[in-house]
């Protein structure tokens, strides 16, 4: 995955580095120390030494016998196998529940983005390898299905069923996007960074391997809002509206020799010399084809002359619609965590990153590209 410091941990040890020369040291740890004072990063996390210290394993599942068990490593590919340690899920059809608590913050007035790393070690067939974000915990071992998140962005597949999870709570309500967003999360062994921004105009951004998959409205693309209009309920579709386009044609008529019975009696079938009526019952001829058989007949269908076109109630305003410029805003995010089912484990997770400035997130996808 690259490297794996936390915090302002990374700066340290370009500042130590014998390989780097002094001016070169200190104009990265300049630089980024600029990056620092402009921003805030409220969270970010690289599985270094003591990340047991900072996660907290979930017990949700611990009585049923199905939690699965999260160890550090860097799996079978990497470039450096400390430096590419991140946290794997270890085994086969469990459930995964891991989080960090972090000190409460509102994405009020500001830019949200969440981003880390997901690397499958081989097709997961069914489960996800998403994060949920969500307010202070009281009790982190209860972590699980059940606990109340703000936001949940991820991969997701089961079977041929495959997509990248974003879900907003609204009102307690954990709510879908209209439409699925592409499932990137392909090629065993390969890294992928993904980008959630969630915007003060009520926008949202996507990016997986720096490649934009979506930019829309949480307006128009989530159902958290009434709808704007109605149909009437006191409009009436009138009696007299055809909406049929089709119709029989009144003129076309069967004709008089349209034969449609397929099957006919063998008028030259003899009852054999043998038979016993009263041994082999009453002999009755065979059917053959009916080499005049047409097929059933119908009526021809020509286009309706009274035809109005699809009737529909006229729309008036929904008298429960009520807008609201504040869908992005949430009062507490004060935890991240994976709550997986996976048949097949072996994913691995790392450099995860909230703040509200984009250029710590690009300083965290440097470690993807590493």
């Amino acid at each position: 995955f690259g490297s794996r410091n936390s915090g302002l941990k990374h700066l340290a040890v370009l500042w130590l580095s014998p390989h780097l020369p002094a001016m070169m040291r200190r104009g990265a740890l300049c630089m980024s120390l600029v990056g620092v004072a402009s921003g805030k990063i409220y969270f970010s996390e690289t599985f270094g030494d003591g990340w047991e210290s900072r996660w907290t394993p979930s017990k949700w599942k611990e009585s049923e016998g199905t939690a699965g068990k999260w160890v550090a490593s860097a799996g079978k590919w990497f470039s450096d196998e400390v430096e590419d340690k991140g946290i794997q899920t270890s085994e086969d059809s469990k459930f995964f529940g891991l989080s960090a608590g972090f000190d409460s913050f509102s994405n009020e007035g500001k830019e949200l983005i969440i981003q880390y790393q997901a690397k499958y070690e081989k097709d997961v067939e069914c489960g996800g390898g998403y994060v949920k974000i969500g307010p202070k915990m009281s009790d982190a071992t209860t972590f699980g299905d059940p606990t109340v998140y703000n936001i949940m962005f991820g991969p997701d597949k089961c079977g041929y069923t495959k997509r990248t999870h974003l879900i907003f709570n609204y009102k307690g309500k954990n709510v879908l996007k209209k439409s699925d967003l592409a499932y990137k999360q392909e090629g065993e062994g390969t890294s992928h960074v993904y980008r959630l921004v969630v915007k003060p105009d009520n926008t949202v951004l996507v990016e997986i391997d720096e490649e934009k998959i979506y930019e829309g409205s949480l307006k128009e693309d989530w159902e958290m809002l009434a709808a704007k209009e109605i149909s009437d309920p006191d409009d009436k579709k009138p009696s007299d509206w055809v909406d049929d386009s089709m119709m029989d044609d009144p003129e076309d008529k069967k004709p008089a020799d349209w034969v449609e019975e397929k099957r006919m009696v063998d008028t030259d079938a003899k009852k054999p010399d043998d038979w016993d009526d009263e041994e082999d019952g009453e002999w009755e001829a065979p059917t053959k084809d009916n080499p005049g058989y047409k097929g059933d007949w119908s009526v021809k269908r020509i286009s309706n002359p009274g035809y109005k076109g699809f009737w529909e109630a006229k729309k008036i305003a929904n008298p429960e619609y009520v807008d609201e410029e504040a869908l992005y805003s949430y009062a507490d995010f004060g935890f991240i965590g994976f709550d997986l089912w996976q048949v097949k484990g072996g994913s691995i997770f790392d450099n995860i990153i909230i703040t509200d400035d984009k250029s710590e997130a690009d300083a965290f996808a440097k470690k993807w590209k590493a």
